[in-house]
């Protein structure tokens, strides 16, 4: 196991730099009582920071491990790195001014902030795809973590593609340009109601909830694969790889399924908090048909591990 200090360097110095920005939107959220579209104006710089934090260290891990095209992944993990802090400048920025920073062409700097960070958003996209390629070439201990990582990291780029879905002016804003083109919220304008501390809008479709959702199975498919591993030391049934190799398999597609239902039910403008129709019932169907099929994996597996064994000279 490599050490920390062996990881991606530009990477993790971004993650530090992250540390150092969400002590700072903290201090913010404290001292700053202004808002941006009714929302605390330090709670989104906060929100990245946290999440681009995550994102840098993950990576750095990867590209460290990675047992071929490790020098094509360093320089495209380079690369990403200067795209994030780029990101994270101008959001920092933003908030500082009092502004929003995502969509906002009302001035000529305010268009020219948001132009370098499109152009950050496409170069960060390019060098994530060029990663998720090398990682498909990355082998860990045991077959479910590999797999887990390699479809984490495969999703997480569709999450990130998801973000494009934001980024064209609505019909609203066409309509009544107010210097404002694109938004997050599908159907109503950006702010209002929303969860604590996300930010989701609880009145109608958001399309930062499939990006994230997508974006972050980077974390959280290894961290089921991690974690099936522990557990696998303590219940018989998830002893065997093979077992927990078709547990990671079950909760990729279950995964991948949510991130379809809520991508969808977002373009339909409908509330995360209120689902309806087609889409409530496709999280029914999507959470009784996961735990069907990890329920049935585990009992082919117990029953499975609980065959005696023919020794080399038995006989029928």
């Amino acid at each position: 196991m490599k050490s920390v200090f062996a990881w991606h360097r530009p990477l993790m110095t971004v993650a530090a730099l992250m540390v150092v920005s969400t002590i700072v939107c903290l201090i913010g959220l404290l001292v700053d009582q202004r808002q941006v579209l009714g929302v605390d104006t330090w709670l989104k710089p906060l929100k990245f920071s946290l999440s681009i934090l995550l994102y840098s260290v993950t990576w750095a891990w990867l590209i460290a491990h990675l047992p071929r095209f490790r020098r094509v992944a360093h320089t495209a993990g380079t690369v990403i790195a200067v795209a994030l802090i780029v990101e994270q400048v101008a959001i920092v920025g933003a908030a500082a001014a009092g502004t929003t920073s995502h969509f906002n062409v009302s001035t000529g700097l305010a268009a020219a902030v948001w132009g370098i960070m499109a152009v950050s958003i496409t170069v960060l996209y390019v060098g994530t795809f060029v990663t998720t390629i090398a990682v498909f070439f990355l082998r860990l201990p045991t077959a479910s973590t590999t797999i887990a990582v390699r479809a984490g990291a495969l999703i997480a780029l569709v999450g990130m593609g998801l973000a494009y879905l934001m980024t064209g002016p609505t019909a609203a804003q066409l309509h009544d340009f107010q210097g404002i083109a694109g938004a997050h919220t599908v159907g109503l304008a950006d702010g209002g109601p929303g969860l604590p501390l996300l930010g989701w809008s609880t009145v109608g479709g958001d399309l930062r909830i499939p990006h994230f959702i997508g974006m972050h199975a980077l974390q959280l498919l290894p961290l089921f694969a991690i974690a099936l591993g522990w557990l696998g030391r303590h219940w018989r049934a998830v002893a065997d790889d093979r077992v927990r190799l078709r547990l990671v398999v079950v909760a990729t597609a279950v995964y991948a399924a949510v991130l379809v239902l809520v991508t969808f039910q977002a373009l339909a403008g409908q509330s995360i908090v209120r689902p309806d129709g087609l889409f409530l019932a496709g999280g029914w169907i999507i959470a009784v048909g996961g735990v069907i099929a990890a329920v049935a994996v585990v009992a082919v597996g117990t029953h499975s591990g609980s065959r005696p064994r023919m020794h080399a000279g038995a006989t029928a």
